[in-house]
């Protein structure tokens, strides 16, 4: 039975390509800065943002947190929006390593609205906690993949500026945002504080997150690294995935976006079944079930017995997500599938 995995962008393998690179990588200790294979990755990502200087992470959770943890006064206030994947998939993170209270804004389709975060910056007045961080994602996760625009990222990040405030991008799948026009890679960043970018999403590497800032920035942010137990050691074989990645794999990454909406097409019209956003804006697609028949569970057993894995995605909806390791032929099988799933 063919099986086609789409439970998720992380589940990839890599490609005998990239593992031929991973094992032909020069390496030696990250961790006392010598390994050449590391610098070489975090050279090309300064680069292509236009940064200063970046730093490989184990992962996009910590890639998040040594950023927040590096700017952090406890007792400060972090906004974010209220359904962040800081705020909903970090497991706390912001309060537990860093002495921060979260404080949530609704960002109506994962688009935050700058006059929302302006007021909810704090006063200056003994009694209440200061305000030390404003956080963004593009692409927004949990709204299906949406690109935030251009012109809301530089209000955003100039309203942080404005108030002194630090500034930070959850840009896990920002890979997507710009092989979906959401603008230049140095565009989407610029001014803000610290920015995290996934390599083991959309870029199909194994393991594996960057964090930009400027030099200084960056040189406290390895002294955090080490603190939450990131710091690795011949890791380049690590790197050199990336970069492979990169170099690959980013150039074919508005495929997925494409199979994503082959998915979407499939189901449009049944029923009770609504897509959203409709088309998906990337590769993630979240279908909502509330108004139609189906049981979500009920949904996802049936389509894991003809080989196609979904996730749920909250109350009466469940999500697909498109990657390196899907091509036409699992999609258009998966897009059969769903489509026979939801018309029963």
């Amino acid at each position: 039975m063919r099986i086609v995995d789409l439970r998720s962008d992380t589940i990839t393998k890599p490609t005998p390509e990239m593992r031929a690179a991973m094992a032909a990588a020069e390496v030696g200790d990250d961790v006392f800065e010598d390994d050449p294979t590391v610098i070489r990755l975090e050279d090309k990502i300064a680069k292509l943002f236009r940064v200063e200087a970046s730093l490989f992470v184990p992962s996009g959770t910590m890639g998040n947190q040594v950023c927040l943890h590096t700017h952090a006064h406890p007792g400060d206030e972090l906004i974010c929006d209220d359904e962040s994947h800081i705020d909903w998939y970090e497991v706390g993170a912001p309060a537990a390593l860093s002495g921060l209270q979260v404080r949530p804004v609704h960002a109506p389709g994962g688009v935050p609205d700058p006059a929302k975060i302006k007021a909810a910056i704090r006063p200056e007045n003994i009694h209440h906690p200061k305000t030390g961080i404003i956080a963004m994602e593009n692409t927004h996760l949990r709204s299906g993949g949406v690109v935030v625009p251009l012109e809301i990222i530089k209000q955003v990040v100039a309203l942080a500026a404005e108030h002194g405030i630090k500034s930070h991008l959850d840009g896990a799948r920002l890979w997507n945002a710009y092989a979906a026009g959401g603008g230049s890679l140095p565009d989407m960043v610029r001014g803000f504080d610290s920015v995290s970018v996934c390599l083991s999403k959309g870029l199909g590497a194994p393991i594996g997150s960057m964090i930009l800032g400027t030099r200084e920035f960056i040189h406290r942010a390895r002294r955090t690294r080490k603190m939450f137990g990131g710091g690795m050691r011949q890791v380049g074989i690590l790197a050199a995935a990336g970069i492979w990645a990169i170099d690959n794999q980013l150039p074919k990454m508005a495929e997925d976006h494409r199979r994503a909406r082959t998915l979407a097409d499939a189901i449009r019209g049944i029923d009770g079944v609504r897509v959203i956003p409709d088309p998906p804006p990337t590769n993630i697609l979240v279908v909502d079930l509330s108004a139609s028949k189906h049981d979500p569970n009920v949904v996802l057993k049936s389509l894991d017995a003809k080989g196609v894995r979904m996730l749920g995605f909250g109350p009466g909806r469940i999500r697909a997500v498109t990657h390196c390791d899907v091509n036409d032929e699992d999609v258009e099988y998966a897009a059969g599938v769903l489509h026979e799933v939801l018309v029963k």
